[in-house]
């Protein structure tokens, strides 16, 4: 057992240890878990650290001396996994251990729905338990060990007030009966596709792509993918396979031979001569092929694919949601993006807008408003003052 900062734990660094808190924390009604991972120098998340609270132990687990699947009972388990800003702790350990929690709570976004925007652990910390959180070293090696006694605290502490604020935010939320909304909403998160990037998306996101014309964007495609693939073998970031400016200059080129593929921007000699300069060769034999099925278009902006009657439709409904977020104390982004207005305009299968709680707040309303049966009135009086929704006589007939 260490203490520190009116804080104690336990660390975790064999299999034995692990398994008895697992069983232990598996029958708890709730448990709260956060992780520390570095992915600076690899292609997927390196595991560092996890740290969890369950029933009065506080644990820090070191997945580099025991093994993290031994976790797996307890997300398995009945017990509700209580997280902050889960998105990322939920990706790394899908892709670490292979399994994620089968229900969680997340206190950041839960917030959302009672009047704060995107809050930061540190910030309902101090507003909810009055308890200021040392500031943490956001360059910390979390992969060095032995940890300090300050970086173990600071772990610590990013769980051991997440009861305390998941029972503050849950009450306010009875209270606004809204817990329906925030559990959909937590579901929808911990749903949500994990995993590395597809690698034929990935030429969207080199820096620069869009300068690109013709012909020199299929061979961009066909390189970033081959790019990414090679990435995911090697378990190293891509601009260590081959660098953006690189790549780019490979697709301007479009070359044929190792010596011109030497020629370009970027590209070493001798990486040119070698086996990965063969292979990236093929992969623009690749792209000039597939450029012969015509242009290559970049998708196209929210709201574009619209027809132009309904963008001004698109664009009064955003300027609605924001007001009525304001009115209902709810952060504008989570109830709805341009995207999920378009793909409730455009009958998309997949729209947010039409189905669980987004529907019963504003997706309803945003059919009837587009059908004519509701329509935007502003008031300009004290408290009043906003966009109204009313009911039109006899409207959509």
């Amino acid at each position: 057992m260490s203490r520190g900062a009116d804080l104690s734990w336990e660390w975790i660094d064999d299999d034995a240890h692990l398994r008895e808190f697992v069983a232990h924390a598996v029958g708890c009604d709730a448990y709260h878990i956060d992780t520390e991972f570095h992915r600076e120098r690899t292609y997927f998340p390196q595991l560092a650290l996890v740290q969890i609270e369950a029933g009065g132990r506080l644990v820090l687990i070191d997945p580099l001396a025991c093994d993290a699947r031994h976790l797996i009972p307890l997300f398995e388990g009945p017990g509700l996994a209580v997280l902050h800003a889960a998105q990322q702790d939920l990706d790394v350990l899908d892709q670490s251990i292979g399994a994620i929690p089968g229900r969680i709570f997340d206190t950041q976004l839960a917030a959302c729905f009672i009047g704060y925007s995107t809050p930061s652990l540190a910030s309902l910390t101090q507003t909810i338990v009055g308890v200021t959180v040392a500031k943490g070293d956001r360059l910390t090696d979390w992969l060095r060990r032995p940890l300090t006694a300050p970086q173990l605290r600071y772990a610590a502490s990013d769980v051991a007030h997440l009861a305390e604020i998941r029972s503050s935010v849950q009450t306010e939320l009875e209270s606004l009966g809204r817990t329906e909304w925030a559990m959909e909403a937590c579901e929808e998160l911990r749903s949500r596709p994990t995993g590395p990037v597809e690698p034929l998306e990935a030429w969207l996101r080199v820096k620069d792509v869009r300068t690109l014309r013709g012909r020199a964007r299929w061979v961009a495609r066909s390189v970033a993918r081959w790019r990414e693939e090679r990435a995911m073998e090697l378990d190293r970031p891509p601009r260590y396979v081959l660098s953006d400016i690189a790549l780019l200059g490979v697709a301007q080129k479009a070359p044929s031979t190792a010596e011109d593929l030497g020629q370009c921007r970027g590209v070493d000699s001798g990486f040119a001569r070698g086996s990965q300069g063969r292979a990236l060769l093929g992969a623009v034999r690749d792209g000039l092929e597939e450029s012969s099925s015509g242009d290559l278009q970049f998708p196209a902006p929210e709201g574009e694919d619209l027809e132009k009657g309904m963008r001004s439709a698109a664009t009064l409904v955003s300027a609605w949601v924001t007001e009525l977020a304001r009115q209902q104390r709810l952060d504008a982004t989570l109830l709805a993006t341009r995207r999920d207005i378009v793909d409730l305009l455009t009958h998309s299968p997949s729209s947010r807008l039409a189905t669980g709680w987004r529907a019963e707040i504003v997706g309803r309303d945003i059919e009837d408003l587009v059908a004519g049966r509701k329509a935007l009135t502003f008031t300009g009086k004290g408290s009043d003052e906003g966009l109204r929704l009313v009911n039109v006589p006899g409207g959509g007939q």
